[in-house]
């Protein structure tokens, strides 16, 4: 009978700080997308000062983009040893310092990953904005020509079709991301997925070995972010500025 008992008391701790769990971590990933947004609204006033040659402005502009990326960085790290903790979390008979758990296992993650705003993609996105007001088409400083289409269509998100649609994820209407391996599927289809592919469903993205839980495949805060800003960077590659031609043709 004890035994039994300390087996549901255990239980009951694990499913607590589950579920504590989840919600700082939704906590901190409605941040992560606050701090996404605004990195979106500078972006966009850079461009109209850059526009008004206010240089010393938009370097301004790019020192607060530094700062909000390691930010980002921070929390960005702060949610994956949250899963990290959650995930590995034993019940015991002694207390834990969830505290300092949480503290090595963020050191444990910069250590493995150094934050450098410098060579973050979201930089790069916004130094390419500015770029492009005056040299548009052109490559960026230290660049090759065949850079500017990589580059230009860089995008965070892992997959940019679902693989069970084959529709791209701009187009689906309930986009959902798998929170262990990110790939993005659409929601009714992978759910069916998961139900039918019992015991085991794995990740239906080719060479991808992570199984699926329904509880872990959800529409997070900052999916919808990155696929606008997909949608507009792929608006913009696929009507680029058009240039008439207006030379005459004498008639003979």
């Amino acid at each position: 009978m004890a035994s039994a008992s300390a087996s549901r008391s255990h239980n009951s701790g694990a499913a607590r700080i589950a579920t504590s769990a989840a919600a700082i971590s939704s906590e901190n990933q409605s941040l992560i997308a606050e701090i996404r947004k605004a990195l979106g609204i500078i972006k966009g006033v850079a461009v109209d000062l850059e526009k008004e040659e206010q240089s010393e402005k938009v370097e301004r502009l790019e020192e607060a983009v530094l700062e909000l990326l390691d930010t980002y960085d921070d929390c960005t790290r702060f949610s994956e040893a949250i899963q990290t903790v959650s995930s590995n979390y034993q019940p015991s008979d002694q207390p834990t310092d969830f505290k300092k758990v949480l503290e090595d296992e963020v050191a444990k993650l910069k250590a493995a990953s150094p934050s450098n705003p410098q060579s973050n993609p979201l930089l790069r996105q916004f130094k390419e904005a500015i770029w492009n007001v005056h040299h548009a088409g052109q490559p960026m400083p230290g660049e090759e020509q065949e850079d500017i289409i990589m580059t230009s269509t860089q995008s965070n998100l892992l997959n940019i079709t679902c693989p069970l649609t084959g529709k791209p994820i701009i187009e689906l209407p309930n986009p959902v991301r798998c929170m262990d391996c990110k790939h993005i599927y659409e929601r009714d289809p992978i759910m069916h997925y998961i139900r039918t592919k019992k015991p085991q469903p794995q990740c239906p993205v080719a060479g991808c070995p992570k199984i699926l839980q329904a509880t872990r495949v959800v529409c997070d805060s900052l999916l919808p972010i990155e696929i606008d800003e997909l949608r507009s960077a792929e608006n913009t590659n696929l009507h680029p500025t058009v240039v008439e031609d207006f030379t005459e043709v004498d008639d003979e």
